[in-house]
């Protein structure tokens, strides 16, 4: 860990300081540097390749039970737990969307309001054409709903609640 540790942080410290810091000798360090990649490590490198690969066809939509899943299906013996911790060590996560819900309803028997405007929104004097919208806005507290009246010649607000 605290070869590992130095290794990562070598752009930002000098490896002196961090091994006098660390307890380690700069000999050590050497010695990590040069010493092959464990079976640990090697198996890790496929199982990522593996993982990456699924993870793209996919699109970014298996998570771990799945992966875990897919990787079985093409002959890997391997466990949910070492999948999670190698896509959380490498940034892999899921991309999750929502199904769009539809909020607005035409279909209806209410009166339908004429359309006065006929997308002509230039006024040639104030108040003469008021326009108006909503919208929310989410906070910690919950959804907040705002509504503002606009005058079309000045573009500014009228009115806000």
């Amino acid at each position: 860990m605290r070869f590992k540790f130095i290794e990562e942080h070598r752009s930002a410290f000098s490896i002196e300081l961090m091994c006098r810091v660390m307890a380690v000798s700069p000999r050590g360090l050497r010695a990590y540097r040069s010493r092959p990649a464990s079976r640990r490590q090697r198996s890790d490198m496929v199982t990522l390749a593996h993982i990456k690969e699924q993870s793209r066809l996919s699109l970014g939509s298996y998570g771990r039970p799945r992966m875990t899943e897919e990787l079985k299906e093409i002959g890997l013996d391997i466990g949910h737990r070492r999948v999670g911790r190698l896509m959380r060590q490498n940034g892999i996560s899921v991309i999750r969307t929502r199904k769009h819900k539809v909020t607005t309803d035409s279909n209806h028997k209410f009166n339908i309001s004429p359309n006065l405007l006929e997308r002509d929104f230039n006024a040639d004097a104030p108040n003469q054409k008021w326009v108006g919208d909503i919208t929310y806005i989410w906070t910690r507290e919950g959804w907040l709903y705002l509504a503002v009246i606009l005058d079309l010649h000045s573009r500014r607000v009228i009115g806000w609640a």
